[in-house]
């Protein structure tokens, strides 16, 4: 069993916290229309991005974004090695997805498995207008073809290193960390 080891903190709460400031006004920027905008958070720290997003936007804006959260779990290409049963959370989308501008949020962009499996779960949902992905960190590795719109910060990683992002709403600490893999016995 592999053990991680830290090796540095990408970003303090302030740092998230400016990161996600910015990220609202390139929103706001590059967004036509804003009755047609929504915000899909993929579970579990793609929904406090969302929500963050979207309270920070209806404090610049005065109007509010819907923010729907998105289950990927009977969705994922790996399912048959996550776990002979899989945990399903509801997906919660209250308002209709098509014809929105659905801005897709995660917390991490690695590979992009985890964005193809979102893309399949939201457009079982409707057909959106349009579908851009947001991202805290961009750490590359793609095996699929996919790319964030909007990127908080692009990290260049190893193999063997994980981007951890802890957020306040999940594990009660909050900061973007940079871990390696050791092998047991070396930790």
């Amino acid at each position: 069993m592999a053990l991680t080891r830290e090796k540095a903190q990408l970003m303090s709460a302030s740092e998230v916290d400016r990161t996600l400031v910015r990220l609202a006004h390139e929103i706001l920027e590059k967004s036509d229309d804003l009755d047609r905008l929504a915000f899909v958070g993929i579970r579990r720290r793609g929904v406090p991005l969302a929500q963050r997003l979207a309270h920070k936007i209806e404090a610049l804006e005065r109007r509010r974004i819907p923010v729907g959260i998105l289950d990927i779990n009977l969705y994922r290409d790996d399912l048959t090695t996550v776990d002979i049963k899989p945990v399903v959370n509801a997906t919660e989308i209250p308002f209709p997805v098509h014809g929105k501008d659905i801005i897709l949020m995660d917390d991490v962009l690695y590979t992009g498995r985890t964005i193809r499996a979102a893309l399949d779960a939201l457009f079982d949902h409707g057909r959106p207008a349009r579908v851009h992905l947001l991202v805290l960190i961009d750490r590359g590795h793609r095996e699929l073809p996919i790319e964030a719109k909007f990127v908080g910060r692009t990290v260049q990683t190893t193999d063997d290193e994980i981007i951890e992002v802890k957020f306040q709403e999940v594990d009660k600490m909050e900061k973007v960390l940079l871990v390696e893999k050791v092998a047991t016995g070396t930790a």
